[in-house]
């Protein structure tokens, strides 16, 4: 297939359509959120103190007047930054462990992924606790670590394409000529690799959101006033019998976003898999 014919099959699959729009229009949300936000996130007036759902307030107003749907959309600015930065740290870090080990093999292989697993024994958010205890606190704090978690899923991943590459029989002619490690990863490996690394990045971009809410929901996020959708979450559940819309409002732009993602990982797979594109 060339270039034409990918990008015809992504446009025809509505479900990836439907997932490029929502995740499109959720970055553009974040991009202008200063334009398009009615009131400034931080603006608080205790007269309007936990108002519902209104003409004035779309999406009614917190415990401090302020305005619920600028918060959510300045919200997604943190949101969209801490989920594709440390998906791209945890990408490049992971891809080049899983190409190392399953090229080089032996002990460099042995350590490599016994670090791996180690690591993808403990659950996410464990993991993310563990890591945000030991750097602290803060928004270059919080894109690290969960760049450290996603590092393990990226590295198993890879290393199960490089060993599945390397039995090919061009890897063994250009080893047979002398080809140095780096001009194997870079001109045969990583090539192969990059679909699959795509659709995982897409796909666990959607799970890094998921762990920043989960990481501000008990408070080891990036700390209030700053506006993010899990501190959002977190400061409705003393009020969730009063004034349900604290927390329902960012927990439907976390369900829409991640659920975006997901839809545009599963059309980036149609196109890059040969398998299920018929081709």
């Amino acid at each position: 297939m060339n270039t034409r014919q990918l990008w015809r099959t992504f446009w025809r699959n509505k479900t990836a359509v439907a997932g490029v729009i929502v995740a499109l229009g959720v970055v553009f949300m974040a991009l202008l959120a200063p334009v398009i936000s009615p009131y400034d996130p931080l603006q608080q007036n205790v007269y309007y103190r936990l108002t519902g759902p209104e003409r004035a307030h779309l999406f009614g107003t917190d415990v401090y007047g302020r305005d619920v749907l600028s918060r959510v959309i300045h919200g997604a600015r943190v949101s969209l930054l801490v989920g594709v930065t440390s998906v791209l740290i945890g990408m490049g870090a992971g891809t080049l462990l899983g190409m190392t080990a399953g090229l080089l093999r032996g002990k460099v292989e042995t350590g490599i992924m016994r670090a791996v697993d180690v690591v993808m024994c403990f659950p996410d958010l464990i993991l993310g606790i563990m890591v945000m205890a030991v750097l602290g606190s803060g928004l270059d704090k919080l894109i690290i670590t969960i760049g450290v978690v996603m590092t393990p899923r990226f590295a198993r991943m890879v290393y199960g394409t490089t060993l599945s590459i390397t039995e090919q029989d061009y890897i063994d002619a250009a080893r047979s000529i002398g080809a140095p490690v780096w001009r194997l990863l870079m001109r045969h490996v990583l090539p192969n690799c990059l679909g699959g690394v795509l659709v995982m990045a897409s796909l666990w971009t959607g799970a890094a959101i998921r762990i920043e809410a989960n990481l501000s929901f008990i408070g080891m996020g990036v700390a209030p006033p700053t506006a993010t959708w899990g501190n959002m979450i977190r400061a409705g559940i003393d009020h969730l019998t009063n004034a349900p819309w604290l927390s329902v409002f960012p927990g439907l732009a976390i369900l829409i976003t991640i659920l975006a993602f997901n839809m545009l990982g599963d059309g980036i797979r149609d196109v890059t898999d040969p398998r299920l594109r018929g081709g």
